[in-house]
């Protein structure tokens, strides 16, 4: 997979500041992360109950569904996507 170039004056001209604008797609892509874990734990959860009989496609099953999840972006491509795409809501703590 290859590396995509980022546009840093147009992120920085997000917020006015680098720094500032990388912390904030830092912190939603933690948010992303943590709540695909969350929809991944959920769906997995189904499984936890059941006997030993049908092992072979309940992990089948299981294999799919973390498949499905690996072939999403990763949470700091998607982080930054949305930031480009003015879809990240942050605000200033004002002194």
């Amino acid at each position: 997979m290859s590396g995509k170039t980022l546009n840093v004056e147009a992120l920085q001209q997000k917020t006015g500041n680098i720094y500032e604008t990388i912390a904030i797609m830092s912190k939603r892509a933690r948010q992303i992360a943590a709540q695909d874990k969350l929809e991944l734990d959920e769906k997995l959860k189904y499984f936890e109950g059941f006997d030993d009989e049908d092992d072979f496609t309940f992990n089948e099953e299981q294999e799919n569904i973390s498949k499905e999840f690996e072939q999403r972006p990763h949470s700091t491509i998607r982080s930054v996507n949305q930031m480009m795409d003015d879809e990240v809501y942050y605000r200033r703590n004002e002194e």
